[in-house]
């Protein structure tokens, strides 16, 4: 049996049937099959690709881009998993729209989508507004396919919002499967996810939520670190507990990063804003008060000086299990010395994971193809077992 066969057998076990003409906005919405069946096809596509078996399921049609925020990783595996699936990228630029001419969110979401099958939105920066920016377009469109305005529903994929980050969170979890040999072995793994010194300010809070809310249900032992003040969403962390009660992990806080790191299989050591300081952030935006938000960020920048030893060092990496822990992080990272004076962490520690690093971020395009495959396909497992059976290569010399 080819391993496309064991994924399309896999996928056939599981009920899957509400992902089909639907858009993914949090991984806690999603059931454990839907999770599951990502990681399936993700794995599926990139067996398929290695072959050289084409996995083109379009044979025209457009994935839209809308980036709110800067992005180097997410951008191009959005990108490469469009064309991976046969359908071209268009950014929408928001700076060349009619936007800033009043044109509303219900019209650029029609105008940008007679064409389009998927639209994948990054709106990360303020709270309370980009996972409702998605769903007020996904709203629109929908509306635009009921009154035959649009041939098709596209389906939203959201690539990073201000409460979730679930193309990277689940990049990062498929890295970890593979690592450890399969989902069976992560019952009873460490992991921790931990805040780190930046000198910058305003990192979104998706990632560190996005982690807690989808670790825990792989009854993983999840441990969220941070100084006092630099707390997340409560409502993410009932996530976490819920499912780690569920699943027989478990979910703890600590305002010590050692406590962490101590006896960890997988660290996460990255810097966020506090909920408090995002959502004061927010406010003044809404008021215009720029000058405001420029006050605000020297003085968090401040506050984040004061914590300069949260850094994942040779020392900390000691204290994991058999000082071998595997380290994660979504990149770019702050590393001291080199892209900063003092960061997130040290040179050495993220040179020696390099490229495990880099093996961790190439999850990604094939996890973003498998959300849009499973959007698009009625039955999936066959749709695979037809694209190996057919063979085209992809790469004809």
């Amino acid at each position: 049996m080819t391993k496309t066969k064991e994924y399309a057998e896999q996928l056939r076990a599981l009920g899957i049937e509400n992902m089909y003409e639907n858009n993914f906005f949090l991984t806690w919405d999603k059931t454990d099959d839907e999770i599951a069946a990502v990681f399936a096809v993700a794995d599926a596509l990139r067996d398929l690709r290695e072959r050289n078996i084409s996995t083109k399921i379009f044979d025209s049609g457009l994935g839209i881009s809308n980036f709110r925020d800067n992005s180097t990783r997410t951008r191009f595996s959005f990108a490469s998993a469009c064309n991976l699936l046969g359908l071209e990228v268009q950014d929408l630029d928001e700076g060349k729209s009619q936007i800033a001419h009043g044109e509303t969110v219900r019209e650029t979401a029609n105008m940008i989508s007679f064409m389009a099958d998927v639209i994948g939105i990054r709106d990360d920066m303020y709270i309370g507004k980009g996972h409702a920016y998605q769903e007020e377009v996904a709203e629109a469109v929908k509306e635009g396919y009921e009154d035959g305005v649009l041939e098709q529903k596209p389906t939203l994929v959201n690539l990073q919002c201000d409460i979730d980050h679930p193309t990277q969170c689940m990049a990062d979890m498929l890295h970890i499967i593979h690592h450890f040999g399969g989902v069976e072995n992560l019952k009873g793994k460490k992991v921790a996810m931990t805040w780190a010194y930046s000198p910058s300010y305003g990192k979104p809070l998706s990632v560190p939520q996005g982690v807690i809310g989808l670790f825990t249900r792989f009854g993983m032992d999840v441990v969220l670190a941070h100084p006092e003040g630099y707390d997340v969403m409560g409502e993410v962390e009932a996530v976490a507990k819920e499912n780690a009660e569920k699943t027989g992990g478990s979910f703890t806080k600590t305002n010590d990063m050692k406590e962490a790191f101590r006896d960890a299989d997988v660290v996460y050591p990255k810097s966020w804003a506090s909920f408090a300081a995002m959502e004061k952030r927010t406010k003044l935006y809404g008021d215009g008060d720029f000058a405001g938000i420029d006050a605000l960020e020297q003085e968090l920048l401040k506050e984040n000086a004061t914590h300069k030893d949260w850094e994942c060092t040779e020392e900390m990496m000691s204290l994991t299990k058999d000082g071998k822990a595997l380290y994660l992080h979504c990149l770019p990272a702050d590393i001291t010395g080199v892209s900063c004076k003092e960061g997130e962490v040290a040179a050495s520690v993220f040179d020696r994971y390099r490229i495990p690093l880099y093996k961790q971020a190439s999850f990604k395009p094939y996890i973003i193809a498998a959300m849009i495959f499973l959007a698009k396909v009625k039955d999936p497992a066959s749709a695979l077992e037809e694209l190996e059976k057919r063979g085209q290569d992809r790469k004809a010399f």
